[in-house]
């Protein structure tokens, strides 16, 4: 993963905000100080001076889900898409390499409807600290979502339409609990790049390869680690799951090529796998016999779980891979890489990947399977979600379009949710889909 300082980082991001398309921006919409605000109790609509979301109700009638008044502009929605896809720069570790990976591409079918827009809630931002690294929302439940803000992990609820502060991080943050391992000093002012939620389990890693483990059911947190102090520590990813014991563990990707597993029963490493390059990503089979580990190199590994040897090379990808995931069937899971693909493998022949899938913009940075196995979602890093049909063999998707960085997303359990989470100064909000449900067997009633 590339070394950036938090001023390198912020300048990158500034670069594709909404608000800086000056010269097609109507004068009197600057005026109103959209696009300028970096706090959020600085934005006005145009009827009461509040922020306001968007339901379903209103985008049916015709408004922007993300509340973008393209009437009052002097560009309008088609014009100003056009030049993203034209201007937006891909960022690429090989050059050309989103250029040259085009021809191995299959086409596929879009058009698809399978989530359907619910709502965009504008009074939760969700942000970004490093520009390759986009898992920062995380369902645990169609109603429960938790993303980073700044400094604090927020809880927002879709039901009550409220959110809360579970952790602060800005300040000093020590365990309560007294651990094996357990680095009591605690941290200061942690800069948190990745994150997990799961079974009741937060964990956040920081830019110092600091981990914070934080139970949702206990005051206070739980576990802290730092798992290097090289210089280039960050970490990278993490992975929530449950040992085939039952005993909740979690996986922690960094740049310090390592990738360490957690036993969380018992608060301490259990292993510690090493390898030739920053690790960025990294994906347990169900079976949890198997790791995809993909990072700074174009080519991917598949090892045993236990062991950390290697068990195949994965050729195909041109750049740098920053996500991974397992399809819950168990036989095939997808790499995403900043050549602007995902490559789709089978396990019983990883000799070549079987699909290779293409986004619009940039990198894939983050992908995600529905719990059923019926759909993957990919995330460019700004304005498109592409949520394909897996049972059609990837030929079929639909495409999500708004405009803005991508901070994450995440299926909720029950694949009935899909939150998305866009950071960008004047619109940042988290989008919510819900699962489009045909009841066909109703017909039979009229």
């Amino acid at each position: 993963m590339s070394h950036y300082g938090e001023d390198d980082i912020d300048g990158m991001a500034d670069e594709y905000e909404m608000a800086d398309m000056d010269d097609d921006m109507d004068e009197e919409y600057h005026r109103r100080g959209m696009g300028y605000s970096d706090s959020d109790n600085e934005e006005y609509d145009q009827s009461n001076g509040k922020v306001t979301d968007t339901s379903s109700a209103q985008a049916r009638k015709g408004e922007d889900i993300q509340g973008i008044p393209w009437n009052r502009l002097s560009i309008t929605r088609e014009r100003y898409r056009q030049t993203r896809l034209e201007q937006y720069k891909n960022y690429e570790n090989i050059p050309n390499s989103g250029e040259a990976s085009e021809k191995d591409c299959k086409p596929t079918k879009k058009g698809g409807l399978y989530y359907e827009f619910w709502r965009n809630t504008r009074s939760v931002k969700s942000t970004i600290l490093h520009f390759q690294l986009r898992n920062l929302v995380w369902a645990t439940s169609k109603h429960n979502v938790y993303l980073m803000s700044h400094f604090s992990v927020i809880h927002w609820s879709s039901l009550s339409c409220e959110k809360s502060e579970v952790l602060n991080v800005s300040g000093h943050v020590a365990p309560c609990e007294k651990h094996p391992g357990n680095l009591l000093e605690g941290f200061s002012q942690t800069q948190v790049s990745t994150l997990a939620v799961k079974d009741g389990l937060l964990v956040a890693g920081g830019f110092q390869g600091e981990l914070i483990c934080k139970y949702l059911d206990r005051p206070g947190v739980s576990f802290c680690s730092r798992t290097t102090y090289d210089d280039n520590a960050i970490t990278n990813a993490v992975e929530i799951y449950d040992s085939s014991s039952g005993a909740v563990h979690f996986m922690a990707s960094n740049n310090d090529c390592g990738v360490r597993d957690f036993d969380m029963e018992k608060f301490q490493l259990s292993k510690h796998f090493h390898f030739d390059w920053p690790v960025n990503h990294t994906a347990l089979s169900p079976d949890r016999k198997l790791l995809v580990i993909v990072g700074d190199d174009p080519q991917g590994l598949v090892v045993d779980a236990h062991t950390g040897k290697t068990i195949q090379v994965l050729h195909g990808h041109l750049d740098y891979s920053f996500a991974s995931a397992w399809n819950p069937d168990g036989r095939t899971f997808a790499t995403g890489n900043q050549d602007k693909t995902c490559r789709i493998w089978d396990v019983r022949n990883l000799s070549k990947s079987v699909t290779v899938l293409r986004g619009n913009l940039g990198a894939i940075r983050s992908i995600r399977f529905t719990s059923d196995g019926r759909f993957m979602a990919m995330a460019e890093p700004a304005d498109f979600v592409h949520i394909f049909d897996v049972g059609s063999g990837y030929n079929k998707q639909q495409e999500l379009d708004f405009f803005g960085e991508i901070s994450g997303m995440s299926f909720s359990p029950d694949t009935e949710a899909l939150f998305v989470g866009v950071w960008d100064r004047t619109y940042g909000s988290l989008l919510q889909y819900n699962r489009r449900r045909v009841y066909s067997y109703l017909d039979s009633l009229l």
